[in-house]
């Protein structure tokens, strides 16, 4: 199968299918009827000596130099050259390839004036699997990620780096070996090149697909804690939640009801006397839900952004005019990739409380202290490092959290005085998840424990799924062993989504 790409229905599913699985993407025969009206008018603009930013003018500080014709060729080929100076790591293959299908997309949409054989090129990058290096540090944001679209760009005019098993190597090489002619870039195409938002965008499309992801794998490591606690469901009934309409709370609470639902752990205490749980355990729909509805309102403004035109001049050949505005500002992506930082955080903080809770005997209601049994107290420690660690990546996030988009340097010799650091805060936010899924690991493996340490009674109808799949790769903890395979292993299962598939096989989707 192929993604078809319009330039206007993109969809984050679509970037994860592209990026991590590697289906094979075609443009659309309505989008090159597009793309060839926008090259025959930015022909015209250079035909005539029009003077446009970026087409017959220099760029940034250099936007009254104005550039002949037989030198913008030189002009977008120096573009490109100067402004590949990234540093750093190198950005994921995933991440790469989510940048190049963003920008193609927006590419497409015919207002930004590249050859059809420019698209081809970047989609013969998808297609043959080469994997540009692109330093993961140098954007500001604005104007657009420069630095580490020049890199990918770079490529297709068979200059730069590729990444073939682990190692740099010239870029020429790959083309060759998939004998891909290298292009030569003419008027206006570098600038569409790398004047968008489209790392920031790709790497924030797969952060929020995985975020959605982890809030499911989050409620069910509530529902484990919560049963294994011997907490009660009483603040998680629909009449409660009607009251306080959020629809992510009201999400949580329906799928923690129906993890725990036929639990005899929770019918073993239905009369203790106990008046209310604690707020980890009780205000766990509130907090869970709101870094839910902070998940669906970023989905909503990077889907928009996946199929945006986002580069500078933007040109309306219908019209026959060119106009310079600002939609490579990365402004609405870096606000809502900080805001994504803070909704992971907040479902890692409250986890790593119940995760403490568990560990003391103090609190968890009859559990023994760091989980591990009784005649091993003293001699094992159990789940006690755990705790420290859950405890060490909640605080690092806590570090990321900090907004990004908040900051701002002038750069261009203060031309562009305002920039967004949206690409920090994306890739901060793709870190922070790697920490919360940790966390989410950690206490999944604990709470499994807790329902080996209330048997012989049964967990429920969702939670009994997670305690069987987990037991199959990590066994019992009855003294200690080496446990980071059991992170690790349990991590992996939260990634394929092994877990949750067994669980809504048994319960129904997750909502």
């Amino acid at each position: 199968m192929s993604i078809i790409l319009t330039g206007s229905d993109l969809t984050i599913e679509d970037v994860v299918k592209v990026a991590r699985h590697h289906e094979r993407v075609k443009i659309a025969a309505s989008a090159e009827e597009k793309l060839q009206k926008a090259r025959d008018f930015v022909d015209r603009l250079v035909d005539e000596g029009q003077v446009v930013y970026g087409v017959t003018t220099g760029f940034g500080q250099f936007k009254n130099v104005v550039i002949s014709k037989d030198q913008t060729t030189i002009l977008q080929t120096n573009l490109i050259r100067s402004h590949a100076t990234g540093v750093g790591e190198p950005l994921s293959q995933e991440d790469v390839r989510a940048s190049i299908l963003v920008r193609i997309n927006s590419l497409l949409q015919g207002h930004s004036g590249v050859r059809p054989i420019v698209i081809e090129r970047l989609v013969d990058l998808l297609n043959d699997d080469i994997y540009p290096f692109v330093p993961c540090k140098g954007s500001v944001g604005s104007s657009g990620d420069l630095a580490p679209l020049s890199h990918i760009m770079l490529v297709i005019m068979g200059e730069g780096e590729v990444i073939i098993d682990g190692k740099r190597k010239p870029s020429i090489e790959a083309l060759n070996a998939n004998e891909i002619e290298p292009i030569q870039l003419i008027s206006k195409e570098g600038l569409a090149l790398n004047n968008g938002t489209s790392v920031m965008t790709g790497i924030g499309a797969l952060g929020v697909y995985d975020a959605k992801r982890l809030a499911k794998h989050f409620d069910i490591a509530l529902g484990m804690s919560l049963e294994v606690m011997m907490g009660t469901l009483s603040a998680y009934d629909p009449r409660v939640h009607a009251l306080r309409p959020h629809p992510g709370q009201i999400k949580v609470a329906e799928n923690v009801r129906k993890l725990c639902a036929d639990s005899e752990i929770m019918a073993s205490h239905k009369d203790c006397g106990r008046v209310q749980d604690a707020y980890s355990l009780r205000c766990a729909p509130q907090v869970h839900g709101a870094s839910r509805n902070a998940i669906a309102h970023i989905e909503e403004v990077v889907t928009r952004e996946l199929n945006s035109v986002t580069d500078n001049p933007l040109l309306f050949p219908d019209d026959n005019e060119a106009i310079s505005a600002g939609h490579f500002h990365g402004e609405p992506i870096a606000q809502v990739m900080d805001y994504l930082k803070i909704a992971v955080a907040e479902l890692a903080n409250i986890s790593e409380r119940r995760i403490a809770k568990m560990v003391d005997p103090s609190t968890s209601e009859g559990l023994p202290a760091f989980l591990i049994p009784e005649a091993q107290a003293g001699l094992s420690s159990g789940f006690m490092i755990p705790q420290y660690v859950a405890a060490a990546l909640v605080s690092e996030n806590k570090v990321l959290a900090h907004p990004a988009c908040v900051d701002s340097i002038p750069t261009s010799a203060n031309q562009e005085d305002h920039v967004s650091m949206g690409t920090i805060a994306a890739r901060q936010a793709r870190e922070m998840i790697q920490n919360a899924e940790s966390v989410a690991a950690i206490e999944m493996i604990m709470g499994t424990q807790g329902v080996d340490l209330r048997s012989p009674l049964v967990a429920g109808r969702g939670t009994r799924v997670v305690h069987e799949i987990i037991r199959r790769a990590v066994p019992e903890l009855l003294e200690d062993r080496i446990m980071y395979k059991d992170i690790e292993t349990v991590q992996a299962m939260i990634k394929d989504e092994r877990i949750l598939r067994r669980v809504e096989d048994a319960i129904g989707e997750q909502q």
